[in-house]
């Protein structure tokens, strides 16, 4: 289950993305996360200013 508060989703997407995954696209498959749930991540970390950044690939 993701965190709800949207830094400790931040802080969490990170580190799984870091420690894990090449790609939000992988962590994604792996974690079973579809579109809408993934949109919804999306939206609470835009939220408080971070997107993603594929080449560095983290939310900053």
């Amino acid at each position: 289950m993701l965190p709800q508060d949207p830094v400790m989703l931040l802080s969490y997407m990170n580190m799984k993305l870091r420690d894990n995954y090449s790609s939000l696209e992988a962590l994604c498959d792996d974690l079973d996360i579809g579109k809408e749930e993934l949109a919804e991540i999306i939206g609470k970390l835009e939220g408080i200013g971070y997107k993603y950044d594929s080449e560095r690939n983290q939310f900053s």
